[in-house]
């Protein structure tokens, strides 16, 4: 029987006063947490099974409220999501719940009018994985081959010489009134031995793809999420590092 692993962990990094980066993996979410040792959850090979990274935009108020909402909401509606439309509904649900909750946040005053987050994760099925982003945060296909990333990040086009950037051309929520997304989502055929890394801008910012490719070909999954937070960090840790290893194998 063929199983899936997830190895994840969610850090506030060294710079910012809170985590406002949420997870879920399956039915388990992290939220607002701090945790330096990499949890590995093993799920049966079946049911859709989805593992995302949500990040609250920074800057804005109510970030973590936002990211958590979107992870919960992930984790109940994540057996359902069986097809590329469905995982656009959720994605779309989750835009509209994000935006409904910021009302309320206003009208018990949180201030909460401007809250967003962005979203990335994978969708696991039997055959294929269905891959889907809003924002800058990331999915990257880890074959022995080499790091490729699958997702798509709505950012404007960098300057020359310009790595990263941390402003979005699209989130969930993030304005002051109701605007509709548009998710990537991509289905790419799956076998036993795939591995994929999801994870938000905390990682991909301070550490170059390079390295982190480099990191991935030399550890396996637990080991491997703790040495790319390691590098996260000791290039100064100036985000939130949010990161999810999930492999395909046999038993």
């Amino acid at each position: 029987m063929s199983y899936v692993a997830v190895s994840a962990l969610s850090h506030p990094g060294l710079l910012r006063d809170k985590n406002e980066d949420s997870l879920v993996a399956g039915p388990w979410t992290l939220c607002a947490t701090v945790t330096e040792n990499p949890q590995t959850l093993v799920f049966p090979l079946g049911t859709p099974l989805v593992v995302a990274v949500a990040d609250g935009l920074g800057g804005h108020p109510g970030g973590e409220v936002a990211s958590a909402l979107v992870a919960r909401r992930f984790a109940a509606l994540g057996p359902a999501l069986g097809s590329e439309d469905a995982v656009r509904g959720a994605v779309d649900s989750c835009n509209r719940a994000v935006y409904t909750a910021a009302e309320g946040g206003e009208d018990d005053g949180r201030g909460l009018a401007m809250m967003g987050t962005t979203v990335a994760g994978a969708v696991v099925l039997p055959k294929e994985l269905l891959v889907f982003n809003v924002g800058d945060s990331r999915v990257f296909a880890a074959p022995r081959s080499g790091l490729r990333q699958v997702s798509v990040d709505d950012s404007p086009p960098l300057a020359p010489g310009q790595r990263t950037t941390s402003l979005v051309t699209q989130c969930l929520g993030g304005s002051p009134h109701y605007r509709a997304v548009v998710a990537h989502v991509t289905a790419t055929p799956l076998s036993p031995g795939d591995r994929y890394l999801v994870c938000t801008d905390g990682l991909t910012d301070p550490v170059p793809e390079d390295m982190i490719d480099a990191v991935l070909r030399e550890h396996d999954d637990g080991r491997a999420a703790f040495e790319l937070w390691k590098a996260a960090i000791s290039a100064g840790g100036p985000d939130n590092i949010t990161l999810a290893l999930v492999r395909v194998a046999d038993e």
